[in-house]
């Protein structure tokens, strides 16, 4: 099989990218267990790329129920080394309109009931995680959007994701709180994902897609569950266009990034004292160090 260096995970409402071709299923499984669903394997700007629906294509998993590291070890092994995140967000700001698109730089995080490593257990690692998103990939996608000139669509190129464990929404307290911290956007699960990307040595970045404004706005409650449905299809027609110019401009240019060298002076644990089940459990992320 062509080895897949562009991984797609699409969050609420993106499902599946209509414009691949010659699409192949792929089940996987890895030492963390079963990926939320099969990763769907096609062609698309003439290039091999996977694509996988965090929550499943029925979205049947809560953001803290989601195989985060089965996820993103699936999509190491078949080769990905540059991730584009598709996520439904909230906004905190008057000026991040719903159906805006964000690329965000930054986060906070906010989850208490995750596993967001693969390390521990007899093998230990500390990431540096300053810039959470690669500059570069960001940097490529924020120019795609650019590119498409989306009717009615306003775009920002930077932002604050503030990471909240859910599945509950936040409390008009909390959501003041998050504005006064400078949060931009919130959501529930790309702040796991982008860590375990790290560990990975994937450069990570984030297509934010705002649905509505967060409970600290005057008119949320307003917003009705069909409101923001319809927003969320909206967003998966402008995530598609985006995700596949993106595309197009990686075919040309795989930009060199710091994540594929994240490990190497993280690991603080001797290789040979790591403990022989955890070394075969983590050896896709070893091996070049090995």
């Amino acid at each position: 099989m062509t080895q897949v260096k562009i991984g797609i995970i699409g969050g609420s409402g993106l499902y599946k990218m209509e414009a691949f071709t010659d699409v192949e299923e792929m089940h996987i499984d890895t030492p963390f267990g079963q990926p939320s669903d099969a990763i769907l394997v096609g062609t698309l700007e003439g290039m091999r790329v996977a694509f996988l629906a965090r929550h499943g294509r029925t979205h049947r998993f809560l953001p803290t129920e989601l195989p985060y590291r089965a996820n993103i070890y699936a999509l190491k092994s078949l080769g990905v080394e540059y991730i584009i995140s598709a996520s439904a967000v909230g906004s905190l700001k008057e000026e991040f309109k719903p159906l805006d698109l964000v690329v965000p730089d930054q986060f906070i995080d906010r989850t208490n009931q995750r596993v967001s490593t693969f390390f521990g257990n007899g093998a230990v690692a500390h990431i540096t995680f300053g810039d959470p998103f690669c500059p570069q990939l960001s940097k490529v996608l924020g120019e795609a959007i650019a590119s498409l000139n989306l009717p009615n669509i306003d775009y920002h190129l930077s932002g604050t994701y503030v990471c909240m464990e859910g599945p509950a929404f936040s409390t008009k307290a909390e959501s003041n709180l998050y504005r006064s911290w400078g949060g931009t956007i919130i959501g529930m699960t790309n702040l796991t994902e982008a860590k375990l990307a790290r560990e990975a040595e994937i450069a990570y970045t984030t297509l934010a897609l705002v649905t509505d404004y967060d409970c600290w706005h005057p008119d949320h409650d307003h917003v009705t569950v069909e409101m923001v449905i319809q927003n969320l299809h909206k967003n998966a027609v402008n995530a598609q266009q985006v995700i596949q110019e993106t595309v197009r401009r990686l075919k040309y240019h795989l930009p060199k990034s710091e994540a594929h060298s994240a490990l190497k002076y993280a690991i603080l644990t001797p290789l040979n004292q790591i403990p022989s089940d955890r070394r075969q459990q983590l050896e896709l992320l070893l091996k070049k160090y090995i």
